[in-house]
């Protein structure tokens, strides 16, 4: 951890308020910032002022948006990683082969971040891309992801998690959760039956380095026609696993 000398405050204070603007959240007061981030009224001020006239929110007089400037700051990041681009041509092939949208992410604290995406039809009202973000206890590569960490580890993560339900289906007691993703860590994949949202089922597999470190996930994610869930695994797991176990020899 560097020295307290060697690093600028006002910089960490500058990311938290662009980490408090979120999806549930995109427009936010002065006061709402403060709130969000710890910080005093003044200190959110003037970091969301700056934001502004770098061209990073918008401001209407109330309340602050970010503006797609602020892409610049992640995309390019992810665009960078070796994983991400190891891993795009995997999920074109995939995708063209199954019929279906496949995605790659990375745990993130509490949250999954998506990392590359092929997409053939959209099954889900929000659109995904690199960077977005959704919580892992209730998506499938959120519990593979979750399933490679230690079960404290894993606990303690899903009790810090908004568990609010996103559907009638989503699982909301920690210990229904833990008993998915220790099934998960068990059969060597997850499946979610519109936990995230209505008419969407996915399954998802951990992804291995060359040293059998979990270090991402894969999934698709189908539109829910079938009468249950229990089909997704005979239809989609078989070609999961290959990509997996071809991307095992060559991730590090």
């Amino acid at each position: 951890m560097a020295n307290k000398r060697d690093t600028i405050g006002s910089l960490g204070k500058g990311l938290r308020v662009i980490e408090a603007f979120r999806a549930e959240h995109p427009r936010m007061s002065i006061s709402d910032v403060a709130e969000a981030t710890g910080l005093d009224r003044a200190t959110a001020r003037r970091c969301l002022l700056t934001l502004h006239d770098l061209g990073y929110a918008d401001y209407d007089g109330k309340f602050f948006t970010l503006t797609a400037r602020v892409l610049r700051l992640g995309m390019g990041a992810l665009a960078a990683m070796p994983l991400a681009q190891m891993v795009q041509p995997w999920l074109d092939q995939l995708s063209d082969r199954i019929g279906q949208s496949t995605s790659v992410s990375i745990l993130d604290g509490t949250e999954i971040v998506y990392l590359a995406r092929a997409a053939q039809r959209r099954v889900m009202s929000i659109g995904l891309m690199p960077g977005s973000r959704l919580p892992a206890h209730c998506t499938s590569m959120g519990r593979v992801l979750l399933a490679a960490l230690p079960a404290d580890q894993a606990r303690a993560l899903v009790e810090a998690s908004d568990l609010t339900p996103r559907t009638p289906h989503s699982l909301t007691d920690p210990n229904e959760i833990m008993g998915r993703i220790e099934a998960a860590r068990r059969d060597g994949y997850a499946v979610i039956d519109q936990e995230v949202e209505l008419g969407l089922r996915s399954i998802a597999v951990p992804l291995y380095s060359v040293h059998g470190r979990v270090i991402a996930a894969i999934n698709t994610g189908v539109a829910a026609v079938q009468a249950d869930a229990g089909g997704l695994a005979a239809l989609y797991l078989e070609p999961l696993l290959k990509v997996q176990e071809g991307l095992r020899r060559v991730l590090r």
